[in-house]
């Protein structure tokens, strides 16, 4: 049995107790009452790391777990925990406490000893503010115990010498990388790495989601080929490490790692390491982690085939993004070139840069709820919500009219999107809910001895607004467009009766709507609404800032929300019944799209993506055939087209409908199913059936 395999059996395996996180942190806030705040959090991270105990599976080689938080505590005690943990509180995601890509160039470079010198530096500096003398103090106390988790890790290993299942030389190899991890910067890859999922699992203790690995393939790169140059290390050994790591990812989580792209000075990084990272996940076959490859112009084929061979599996892994439409769209928002060069994901697909700006955050804006306030004076006849009330329909003569009127309502819903996230945002007192240790991370938070979220990183916190149903939006535009404005087959207050009562009794109309060109067939008469969609929605976006003053990125992305969004929206004039989904992220309606992939992506490719910094998700599925031999190639081609034609992002399904179809009628068949989603992959089995409805209803392109 693969090492790997052996590990995950081992995982499924392990005993379960009741999480515990709060028992270990409040033990730290107990003792530490009366303390400012920030050396009372940093209190609570140092019980938190030092009191959980280390888990080592027999079948580790690199070393970090989060099963020490299992625990069978006092009921009486874990409850007085709780209580204390949610009065001191803490950020929240629309807080900007997660999502995030910490610095791991940097603490590869230093050291957690380089670091701490780094720390004590400031604090020396900043001997006379008092501020930020409490700020850097926390730091260091959050650090310092994050080194003694790793000297922890070390003894452990060496006390499991002897037990039952438990190789030795694999115990040894433990004991050694976590031992130098505390005492020095990586020398080896396996060091490197050790330190790197350290980190991670201490961010896991700390009960955060969807923190990014970044770049792996670069910031490792130099210890890989100093022991692959030296004979210390195979490529085979590589491999195995990797997936040692991936294989403790949970399933739960959605922690990105990037591959590939270009550096400032426009050559492509893609390295070895590269490869055996995408053969790491390929391996793992799980839906963690969410591999992501930035493809350049100067991408070897080698690398993009071994892309799709790993997403031909089934796996759906890795995302392919664009450098060429990515880098110019962060230089938008004000970066510097070279920091932009360095960009990775964070969760599905969003863009950020690592260890420069503080977590991320994000909502959704449904675009396609404010045609019912256009057609009903600015009430829904759905659900009773409010926007503006742009007069009566009738009023609205032409095209252009119509459209004037809509945009009236986006910019309204725009402002008011915004409105609340500020509120929502700016709800808690900043320098009450400090990050010790997340800031740790972060560029300069150690130099200017200011917390993540209070001024210490290079650059502000930017919100991600995601873009519902632009096939929605467009395909509607353009039926209102033909029916009405050119056919004259209906008037406005005619649709208005057909979408409030749901096209019951309007059976011919909805056909009338149904029947006029639909986004993802390369006709320019709807394809020019999908272009104005991300060109008017960014605009309005771009007028509003986070509190700290930065960006409100858009994001043409949905995840699976596109049908919890249709849930809550009426019929809408694309023939689109009440509650259905709404077209997915960037994609067409799915079934309108019946021209093939090339005509499909033809039409996606004309927005310009320049103006959506947080990313794009367009999902199309393939028969698997199309991923082997000759075929792979000409699907190879097919990406190179559209990302030169200005296309963003791609992802791909390969598990064919009948598969899907089985799956569903027979679950307990297909138990490892995984199957891309959209910003991410999932066994297919364990999905929502709507959501299993909405992959299984994607036009599949043979």
């Amino acid at each position: 049995m693969k090492l790997s395999d052996a590990l995950r059996a081992e995982l499924a395996a392990a005993p379960r107790g009741t999480r515990c996180p709060e028992v270990f942190r409040a033990e730290g806030y107990r003792a530490h009452f009366g303390e400012p705040v920030a050396l009372l959090r940093a209190r609570g991270i140092e019980t938190l790391f030092t009191k959980t105990p280390p888990h080592i599976y027999p079948s580790d080689r690199i070393a970090g777990s989060t099963a020490g938080l299992f625990c069978e505590p006092d009921e009486t005690l874990r409850k007085a925990s709780e209580r204390l943990c949610a009065q001191i509180g803490g950020r929240s995601f629309i807080t900007n406490r997660d999502h995030f890509a910490p610095d791991y160039d940097r603490i590869l470079a230093r050291g957690i000893p380089g670091l701490l010198a780094d720390i004590d530096a400031s604090l020396d500096a900043h001997r006379e503010d008092a501020a930020a003398c409490e700020t850097l103090d926390a730091m260091r106390i959050a650090l310092a115990a994050f080194r003694t988790m790793t000297e922890h890790y070390a003894e452990a290993a060496d006390g499991l010498r002897g037990q039952p299942g438990y190789d030795a030389a694999r115990l040894a190899f433990i004991a050694a990388n976590c031992r130098a991890v505390a005492q020095h910067a990586p020398e080896s890859f396996a060091e490197g790495l050790q330190l790197v999922w350290l980190c991670h699992t201490a961010f896991m203790l700390e009960d955060r989601y969807a923190m990014a690995l970044g770049r792996l393939d670069q910031y490792l790169y130099p210890l890989y080929a100093r022991d692959r140059a030296s004979g210390a290390l195979t490529r085979e050994d590589a491999v195995e490490l990797l997936e040692n790591v991936f294989a403790k990812i949970p399933t739960t989580d959605v922690v990105n790692i990037c591959v590939g792209g270009k550096n400032a000075a426009g050559v492509c990084e893609v390295n070895e390491l590269s490869f055996c990272i995408v053969e790491a996940v390929r391996n793992c076959n799980a839906p963690g982690p969410n591999l992501s490859a930035r493809i350049t112009r100067d991408t070897p084929d080698e690398f993009l085939d071994a892309c799709l061979a790993s997403i031909g599996t089934g796996l759906g892994y890795p995302a392919l993004m664009n450098d060429e439409v990515n880098i110019p769209a962060l230089q938008r928002m004000g970066y510097a070139y070279e920091d932009v060069c360095g960009y990775c994901m964070v969760g599905c697909i969003e863009n950020f840069l690592p260890g420069l700006q503080p977590p991320w955050s994000d909502g959704r804006f449904d675009a396609p709820r404010f045609f019912d306030y256009i057609f009903n004076r600015g009430v829904s006849a759905f659900n009773g919500s409010v926007g503006l009330d742009t007069g009566d329909p009738e009023a609205l003569r032409d095209m252009p009219a119509f459209l004037r009127a809509f945009e009236t309502q986006l910019s309204h819903g725009v402002a008011e999107y915004c409105t609340a996230f500020a509120c929502q945002n700016s709800a808690i007192r900043q320098d009450f809910y400090t990050e010790p240790f997340l800031s740790c991370f972060c560029r300069d938070c150690i130099r200017r001895g200011k917390d993540i979220n209070c001024g210490g990183s290079v650059y502000p916190s930017v919100h991600g607004a995601a873009l519902m149903g632009v096939g929605t939006v467009a395909d509607s535009l353009a039926a209102i467009e033909r029916v009405v404005y050119e056919d004259h087959a209906a008037t406005l207050s005619e649709l208005r009766d057909a979408l409030n009562a749901d096209f019951e009794g309007y059976d011919a109309l909805r056909e009338r709507l149904l029947a006029a060109p639909k986004y993802g067939n390369n006709d320019d008469f709807v394809d020019k609404y999908a272009v104005w969609f991300l060109d008017y929605l960014s605009a309005e976006f771009d007028r509003f800032r986070t509190r700290d003053g930065g960006r409100i990125y858009v994001a043409m992305a949905a995840n699976t929300s596109n049908i919890w969004a249709g849930e809550t929206i009426s019929a809408t004039p694309d023939g689109r019944k009440r509650g259905k989904p709404l077209s997915d992220a960037a994609s067409p309606t799915y079934g309108r799209d019946t021209r093939g992939a090339t005509v499909t992506l033809n039409s996606v490719s004309k927005p310009d993506y320049t103006k959506a910094a947080c990313g794009t998700v367009v999902n199309q599925k393939f028969s698997p055939s199309m991923f082997e031999g000759e075929r792979r190639d000409k699907l190879r081609a097919l990406v190179r087209t559209y990302f030169r034609r200005g296309g963003q992002e791609i992802q791909m399904n390969a598990t064919s409908r009948a598969v899907l179809a089985d799956a569903m009628e027979h679950p307990e068949q297909y138990p490892t199913l995984v199957v891309r989603v959209s910003g991410f992959s999932d066994y297919f089995v364990r999905l929502p059936r709507a959501v299993q409805l909405d992959i299984l209803n994607r036009t599949q392109h043979e």
